[in-house]
């Protein structure tokens, strides 16, 4: 059984279209043993959500909640092929984590190389902690490229839950998830499982990630969620990055 305490993409009602609170995500995440919690809500350029004043306020917001730790952040979009996204450098910098990721309403779909340039640039912004949901159809890309990248520049290739789960608004991402991950292995890259929760109930649901990573006998060692200072070392090497 995999080893999984935290949760790194979760939304909440600040997101626009998320329906709990921080409070009630985060008792959803100590009901089920998680140590860390981040809430990482969809940054301006997503339709209906907050704007730039909501993610620089954060500092008034208390990091631990029922015995959980918190990491408060955005999932940022990416705007084109230079991987800009839609948040300031001094905004970024009061981030705890930050997720980039690839949406509809925010950038058309491009070509491969054009989806793959975005991603890569992404990565190697040492602002840009976690590549979101890499895996969707509508947006191909070249994944050795985007996994090289990761390995470079230290960042972490999500696993998104809700990817997986049929029905969604991603469909038939297995493929690109287990291409990915293969190519994970081969290069020794880490990858961060995320619920992509938008609702307290969601909140730790890793259960199809997990099933697909036990069929690839993915290793555990290179699966973040298996703790806390894992992550944390990740954060440290990408800050150190800015110096």
């Amino acid at each position: 059984m995999i080893k999984d305490v935290m949760d790194t993409h979760t939304h909440t009602l600040a997101s626009g279209h998320a329906y709990s609170t921080i409070r009630e995500n985060a008792a959803a995440a100590a009901r089920k043993g998680l140590e860390l919690l981040a809430v990482t809500e969809h940054a301006p350029r997503m339709t209906g959500s907050c704007q730039a004043i909501y993610f620089q306020n954060l500092k008034v917001v208390d990091r631990h909640a029922y015995d959980v730790e918190l990491m408060l952040g955005a999932e940022l979009n990416i705007l084109d092929e230079q991987g800009t996204v839609d948040l300031t450098e001094n905004t970024l910098a009061q981030m705890d984590l930050a997720i980039a990721s690839l949406h509809i309403p925010c950038i058309v779909p491009g070509s491969r190389e054009y989806n793959t340039q975005a991603c890569v640039n992404a990565v190697k912004n040492p602002r840009i902690h976690i590549l979101g949901h890499p895996d969707d159809p509508r947006y191909p890309v070249d994944f050795r490229a985007i996994v090289q990248a990761a390995k470079e520049y230290g960042t972490l290739l999500e696993l998104n839950e809700n990817s997986l789960r049929p029905g969604g608004s991603r469909k038939n991402t297995r493929p690109q998830d287990e291409e990915m991950l293969k190519l994970c292995v081969e290069y020794q890259v880490p990858i961060v499982i995320g619920s992509d929760a938008h609702t307290d109930t969601d909140v730790g649901r890793h259960d199809l990630a997990h099933a697909l990573l036990e069929e690839l006998h993915f290793p555990e060692e290179l699966i973040v969620n298996r703790s806390v200072d894992a992550l944390k070392t990740v954060l440290e090497n990408k800050r150190l990055q800015l110096k």
